[in-house]
């Protein structure tokens, strides 16, 4: 008897319980509903009363900014600085920079412009440039220690040969660029700012070369003149001499008379 009447007050109490748990069940259920607003912000589709927008609209991302302990989502057509914009067929959503010091990020660990007063150096924020490595262009990025500004490149000198612009026929030109910025300071690390190639031209005699030439020319010509001369004057003078001595041998000699 006491057995029976204990299993009809348990069976009684499981009874309570689940009618209870109903209720609250159902009044929990009552709450969320109305936690829902009708009246949510523009590109925002489904709202909460105490956590903001829950759903943005397609090409809205979401934010989720925390107010003590709570999460408020509001939807921006672009993330603010310090988060990155993921894509996702569900919803699109601002993800904070994972990257000490960052302003702005491609993906959690990959920075693309620091803090003012910072150096970005490979997706990382430093306050100066590593070892190696300097500020390229005057920005905030440290840049390779290989890789060197130039100009363009000149236009090629004339053809040229030791100096002078005549008197041959092959000879060299060259052109040059410079260097606009060269890492740490380095030129040496630059590559080369003058190219040097072969040319022909015509060759043609150089001014001075013509008028030396002919100033030879004419010492040669006052030279065979004065030989000339000498020559000239000396068969004159070997010509008297054999005229002489050809009247000295014409002079008969003088006979002896005879003895009385």
């Amino acid at each position: 008897m006491q057995l029976g009447l204990f299993v009809v007050v348990v069976f009684l109490s499981s009874m309570d319980l689940t009618g209870s748990s109903k209720v609250v069940k159902g009044k929990r259920q009552r709450r969320i509903s109305t936690e829902l607003s009708q009246g949510c912000a523009r590109g925002c589709d489904l709202c909460s009363e105490f956590n903001g927008c829950l759903r943005c609209s397609p090409k809205l991302f979401i934010l989720l900014e925390r107010n003590d302990i709570r999460q408020i989502g509001i939807c921006l057509p672009s993330c603010p600085l310090g988060y990155f914009g993921l894509r996702n067929t569900d919803m699109n959503k601002c993800i904070k920079c994972k990257i000490e010091n960052c302003e702005s990020c491609f993906s959690r660990n990959f920075c693309t412009k620091c803090k003012e007063g910072l150096y970005l150096h490979k997706g990382r924020c430093y306050v100066t440039c590593p070892e190696g490595y300097s500020a390229a262009n005057g920005t905030m990025e440290c840049s390779s220690p290989a890789q060197c500004e130039m100009s363009e490149w000149g236009p090629w000198g004339p053809c040229s040969k030791k100096r002078k612009l005549c008197g041959f026929k092959k000879g060299n030109e060259d052109r040059t660029r410079r260097i606009l910025q060269a890492p740490s300071g380095d030129v040496s690390l630059c590559p080369a700012t003058t190219e040097v190639r072969r040319c022909t031209v015509q060759k043609n005699q150089c001014p001075e070369g013509k008028r030396k030439k002919k100033e030879e020319q004419g010492k040669q010509d006052s030279a065979n003149g004065n030989r000339n001369r000498k020559d000239t004057k000396d068969a004159k003078s070997g010509t008297k001499k054999r005229k002489s001595k050809q009247r000295g041998a014409a002079v008969p000699a003088t006979s002896a008379s005879p003895a009385q």
